[in-house]
């Protein structure tokens, strides 16, 4: 069994102030936020990791029993499963002669609240599963209650999957859906806020809105699967943007400006310098998808030019086309 080392998670050492645990928990936490992070589970797993950090830390009973394990948690480790409180393993004596004794579940309940309030280390070397818990408190008393067992914890919700198609424009501005789910036999509508800049194949949870929970438990989450459907005029590489933009041919010999269309739907100017050849790519910068979280932070837009060759020439512009052809062709 591995031991949870919380300064660590929090990148602290066991000195730290608790404005310095506060300011690491905040900067962390936005950070790994799964608002900020659809679809990223690593990020997901920290955030969950940091929340567990801060409670115990950032509560000053908690973190002194807390600090109180860590200087004995070998002593447990060694222990066989199973071994009785008032065994060899508990209650016993540290180095300082400071007396140690098991606390019951109820006393786990009070000090850490709720269901199921921390990872299953907490589950696997407190006991959670039923006996004594394994956690310990300075006391001059024998063990607590011996052999109780811990309530059973309410059962929760199950999550719902359900797949979304968004445009790329949707991803660009950001979206809101609007859902018809089944729970408890009735029929509600859940309204999801889907960030700007989302990826194609990321999960958008909705905490709370899955299926109901036996017992009074915790219900399930929703998460969203986005698909981002295909666009005909923009290719989408991360943030940036690629597309391609026809450039009439006396525009791309003289020089001059073309319009380009955004996902925005405002047209961008670009200008061209003169003699610009089929194939060249120009960058109209922060044109680009905005970053998840970001808005204010966009990619790029990639504009490749392709060469317009007139399908039809007016009578006017042919004369002007063999007086250029006789220009470049002395003497024909």
């Amino acid at each position: 069994m591995e031991f949870k080392d919380y300064y660590a998670t929090l990148g602290l050492t066991k000195s730290a102030t608790d404005a310095e645990i506060k300011r690491a928990y905040r900067k962390l936490a936005r950070q790994h936020h799964p608002d900020l992070n659809p679809g990223d589970k690593t990020a997901e797993t920290r955030f969950k990791e940091i929340n567990e950090a801060n409670e115990v830390l950032g509560d000053p009973e908690k973190r002194r029993k807390y600090d109180e394990l860590g200087a004995n948690w070998r002593a447990y480790e060694q222990a066989p499963a199973g071994a009785p409180a008032g065994g060899p393993y508990g209650p016993f004596q540290d180095a300082g002669g400071t007396r140690y004794r098991t606390m019951t579940p109820e006393e786990m309940e009070g000090l850490f609240g709720g269901q199921d309030p921390f990872s299953d280390f907490f589950h696997t070397f407190f006991g959670a599963g039923g006996g004594t818990s394994g956690f310990t408190g300075a006391s001059g008393r024998a063990g607590g209650r011996r052999g109780s067992r811990t309530p059973p914890r309410s059962r929760r919700g199950r999550d719902l999957e359900q797949p979304v198609d968004l445009t790329l424009e949707e991803v660009s501005a950001g979206t809101t859906r609007r859902l018809l789910i089944q729970r408890d036999g009735l029929e509600r509508t859940v309204e999801v806020r889907i960030p700007a800049g989302v990826k194609d194949g990321a999960r958008i949870r909705a905490a709370g809105e899955g299926g109901a929970a036996g017992d009074g438990g915790q219900a399930g989450d929703l998460y969203l699967t986005v698909h981002v459907r295909p666009n005909p005029q923009f290719e989408r590489r991360g943030q940036d943007l690629y597309r391609r933009v026809e450039l009439p041919v006396p525009t791309a010999v003289l020089g001059g400006e073309v319009t380009v269309p955004t996902l925005g739907g405002t047209p961008v100017r670009l200008r061209v310098p003169e003699l610009t050849g089929q194939g060249r790519v120009f960058r109209l910068r922060g044109h680009g998808l905005p970053a998840v979280g970001k808005p204010d932070v966009r990619g790029d837009m990639y504009v490749t030019v392709d060469l317009r060759i007139p399908a039809h020439l007016s009578d006017d512009e042919r004369t002007h086309y063999e007086a250029l052809k006789g220009i470049q062709e002395p003497g024909t």
